[in-house]
């Protein structure tokens, strides 16, 4: 009785926690049927612990899990009545720990007789915004299995077994799997499985393999089970059995619950006892809230997106929260990832990526969306970082589980939308507390780029690299410069050109960094828009001295890059040399010209002629608009990286530089090519990295993050 007590206690506290109103039946139907099942294909059984680079199963996490499962492909018999994986994330590298660790099996008690879910020769298997469900229909008997996040290191999975036959029956109820080990040390021999009183655990023996598999032998994967159960475990299989069988009348169904939870530490697994006693007592009150905060999540998200536009638009917001990482090691903030699908880009934190995450975040959950920014800001450099004072208010290029040479890049950063991204989370949740915490760190963050990276002190940035044991010399400072734009191999960059590294030094003749000779297009429009919205931001803080003279500073770099940045023979915006100011023309055409538009710092005039490059089929007007280089230069290559693929990060900044001079028309062309003929943006396959710009075709990285959160953006208007 006092356990019972203290279970009841622990539920209500769940509930107060989770607490909001039930939603209508209206809004269960719009998030729950209402078009919004399989939005993407997330069917398939992993053959090895360790995915290929890109994994071809579009995995479902949620909350900021660090795990993820995916659904049994039609006809996978042998992995019917589980979910299949998890996918789990060794602090920095993607991991499958089974091809289904948990998969229920019934028998018959009277006969002892196997009930085979493999009876149902079409079982349904459906993905929803925030679950995933399987129903099987066997002789006398219906299966349903649903499995949901509730917290950031657990899943809920829940058991329906109705009895269809005209008589009772006793139904034994297992659980059972298998280690999915890798060929070769140390990472084969890091699982190890035990049985519990409640059900089974996976321990984590410590490996560091720096980028792959790290772990501090403190981790553990664990299935808990609320009812009495025993568990036998042998080799790298287990089963766990239910003590008592399942009674059914004709007609009626019982219902189980059990808890899959992934932790790092020994203080997460006691957070998380919690958090599954109480869910797996009151599965229903769980598993609703999770529901309730869908289909919030999709009345905002959905809130402007015409109804052809939203199964992409659910898409978005599935791609954003299979994502999202709760806080972990020293990421202490939950954020977004790029892609959980590839191992590049799985377990760490981009400023250039978060960015445009949070904007997009922000349509469903500004609250998701402080949190992103605020998982890259907790790293910025302060005047206190040892060795780093120099970098005072730069951000790394990236942050991961581990704050050391492995997890963390210091060598450049990435181009200034901070303030964009924050004013525009702002006006999603209107949190001044949040914009007053922000304000500080984007005024660093500002004046670090005309301290660090103007190398003549004209007013006008340059990409460059920091003072780093990584930067030894010319070529990996201009490996760094590129990466600091975010378009790393983009041809304005290419070796071979006049482009050279120079030395920036401070007052005192220090050393504070290096820059390219040449001043570029984008930085210096980003830099306009980014003081623009510091003004805003201070204006609605009331610091109106400081907005006033943010303008100011706008206005005349604006004119700056009008004057220095066109070239009136070709119609177009360039990089120019840091000593001549002319305009390098010869690099090419690239869409780092599409944010002076974007920023608003292009003249009328200008932004026509740049106009005509836009809408042209052999430049940017290709089947897939805005490819990084025109179609019509001889660096273009469809399949390039930066050398002509289209990223929807700049669809998305041509998209809003044309609406920005009144060519609505265009704009909305522009948009419709991009979300008909990008491959994945319809039907249900994964949102891509980027974009072969002639044939439409997806590349490099599924499931991409920045591209989610822009296409829900312009798919809200």
């Amino acid at each position: 009785m006092r356990r019972g007590i203290a279970v009841f206690s622990t539920v209500i506290a769940f509930a107060a926690v989770l607490g909001a109103t039930p939603a209508t039946a209206h809004q269960r139907d719009e998030a729950d049927v209402g078009g919004y099942a399989d939005v993407l294909d997330r069917r398939g059984t992993p053959d090895r612990a360790e995915p290929p680079k890109s994994n071809p199963i579009s995995v479902f996490s949620d909350a900021g899990a660090w795990h993820a499962y995916a659904l049994p492909a039609a006809g996978d018999t042998a992995h019917y009545g589980g979910f299949t994986g998890p996918l789990y994330l060794a602090q920095e590298g993607p991991w499958y720990l089974s091809q289904a660790f948990t998969r229920i099996s019934l028998t018959e008690d009277e006969t002892g007789r196997a009930i085979p879910l493999s009876a149902d020769p079409a079982p349904e298997m459906h993905a929803y915004p925030g679950r995933l469900v399987q129903t099987y229909r066997l002789p006398g008997l219906e299966v349903e299995l649903g499995l949901r996040f509730v917290s950031d290191r657990s899943a809920l999975v829940q058991a329906r077994i109705r009895n269809l036959a005209p008589r009772p029956r006793a139904i034994r109820v297992s659980w059972n799997g298998e280690l999915l080990r890798h060929g070769t040390e140390p990472v084969r021999s890091a699982p190890r499985l035990r049985g519990d009183r409640d059900g089974v655990r996976v321990e984590f023996a410590k490996v560091r393999e720096p980028g792959k598999f790290v772990t501090d032998g403190t981790e553990e994967f664990r299935v808990v089970h609320p009812e009495p159960v025993s568990t036998v475990v042998t080799g790298d299989g287990y089963r766990t059995t239910r003590r008592d069988a399942l009674r059914l009348a004709p007609g009626a169904a019982n219902e189980l619950a059990w808890g899959e939870s992934y932790t790092f530490t020994a203080a997460e697994r006691d957070r998380e006892a919690k958090t599954l006693q109480a869910a797996t007592w009151a599965p229903h009150l769980a598993a609703e809230r999770v529901d309730q905060r869908w289909r919030e999540y999709l009345r905002r998200g959905l809130a402007g997106v015409a109804p052809g536009g939203r199964r992409t638009a659910v898409k978005a917001i599935e791609t954003l929260t299979t994502n999202w990482r709760g806080a972990a090691g020293d990421l202490r903030q939950a954020g977004i990832t790029p892609s959980l699908t590839n191992s590049d880009f799985a377990a760490g934190y981009w400023p250039w990526d978060s960015f445009k995450e949070a904007v997009g975040a922000a349509r469903f959950s500004p609250g998701l969306a402080e949190s992103v920014l605020r998982s890259v800001y907790e790293h910025q450099i302060t005047a206190a970082t040892p060795g780093r004072g120099q970098d005072a208010g730069m951000l790394p290029d990236v942050v991961m589980y581990n704050m050391d040479s492995s997890g963390v890049n210091l060598r450049n950063t990435k181009p200034p939308l901070g303030a964009w991204a924050v004013w525009q989370t702002f006006r999603q949740g209107h949190d001044l507390a949040f914009l007053r915490e922000m304000y500080p760190k984007l005024l660093a963050q500002h004046e670090w780029w005309f301290r660090n990276r103007d190398h003549d002190r004209d007013g006008l940035a340059e990409y460059g690299a920091t003072v780093d044991p990584l930067n030894r010399d010319d070529a990996t400072r201009l490996e760094a410069a590129a990466w600091e734009s975010g378009m790393d191999d983009a041809p304005r960059f290419d070796k071979g050109t006049t482009m050279r590294v120079l030395t920036n030094v401070d007052t005192r003749g220090r050393v504070v960094g290096y820059s390219l000779n040449q001043e570029s297009v984008d930085l210096n429009a980003y830099l306009v828009a980014d003081k623009h919205y510091l003004a805003e931001i201070a204006r609605a803080l009331g610091d109106h001295a400081r907005a006033g003279e943010l303008t100011r500073q706008a206005d005349k770099l604006a004119a700056r890059v009008r004057e220095l940045m066109y070239d009136r023979g070709s119609g177009f915006f360039y990089d120019v040399d840091i000593e001549t100011h002319r305009p390098l023309v010869e690099r090419g055409k690239g869409t780092e010209a599409l944010i002076p538009l974007w920023a608003g710092v292009a003249a009328p005039d200008q932004a026509a002629r740049v106009r005509q490059s836009l809408i042209d089929p052999d430049q940017f007007a290709t089947t897939v608009p805005f490819p990084t280089v025109a179609r019509n230069s001889a660096k273009f290559d469809p399949n390039g990286y930066w050398r002509g693929t289209t990223w929807v990060d700049q669809a998305y900044f041509g998209i809003k530089a044309l609406e920005a001079y009144g060519y609505g028309g265009d704009a909305r062309r522009a948009r419709d090519k991009l979300m008909t003929n990008a491959d994945g943006l319809s039907g249900n396959a994964p949102i891509r990295e980027n974009y072969n710009s002639v044939t439409g075709e997806g590349r490099n990285a599924t499931n991409f993050s920045w591209s989610a959160a822009l296409v829900l953006t312009l798919l809200a208007g």
